[in-house]
């Protein structure tokens, strides 16, 4: 009888382990559903808005630009990698960068961001923190290399290259990169329109969260 009973405990302990488990995993946040209309996006994710809202205040930055980036290099995947290094091209090794989340933030880039934003709990695929670090980023490349924070394409290449890359013009020397450039730069520039014909809404919908929750 005993026995029964152990084995009747362990039963419902697993499964409710595995509903947990379950929960936990529809509990990550999907990517959205219309990726190529910017108002589609937030009208999905109102939180998303509010925090590239947040972004901008803080940084100076159009929301469009590091939302441009953001799809290039993830898609919008909260725990997008970059993919695996082999060994003569059989034995996995690895991954390329250390690269991760929403941003694709390599490590040691965004450790620079939590100690000078005193962010350090910051995660790398939470969004708000994900383009907090891009409106940081984008910002002190404006500092840094004089490239203005509405310049997607220049943007995009310091983002690639890194600061002192793209000083040395090492993107001159990949064709693919400057065409993956212009193709940032044509959906910022798209992104921006779409921004411009819903924000009105969004920026009510945004009040009406603040007054009412």
């Amino acid at each position: 009888m005993r026995e029964n009973k152990t084995l009747k405990v362990r039963g419902l302990t697993a499964s409710l382990t595995g509903v947990i488990l379950l929960s936990l995993a529809g509990c990550a946040t999907a990517p959205p559903r219309e990726p190529e209309n910017l108002c589609e996006i937030f009208r999905e994710k109102d939180d998303w808005y509010d925090a590239a809202a947040d972004m901008r205040e803080k940084w100076g930055v159009p929301i469009q630009v590091p939302m441009a980036i953001m799809y290039q290099e993830s898609s919008f995947k909260h725990d997008a990698k970059p993919p695996k290094d082999y060994i003569l091209w059989v034995i996995p090794w690895g991954r390329v960068s250390s690269a991760y989340g929403y941003s694709q933030a390599k490590t040691l880039t965004w450790e620079d961001y939590q100690r000078e934003t005193g962010n350090s709990w910051a995660s790398r695929d939470d969004f708000e923190d994900a383009i907090d670090f891009m409106g940081w980023f984008i910002s002190k490349t404006h500092q840094v290399n004089g490239v203005s924070k509405w310049d997607a394409y220049a943007q995009y290449l310091n983002y690639h290259e890194g600061w002192g890359g793209y000083r040395r013009q090492t993107y001159r020397d990949k064709q693919w990169l400057m065409t993956t450039a212009g193709r940032v730069k044509e959906r910022a520039s798209r992104y921006g329109s779409q921004l411009r014909s819903c924000e009105e809404e969004l920026q009510r919908g945004w009040l009406s969260r603040l007054l009412f929750g």
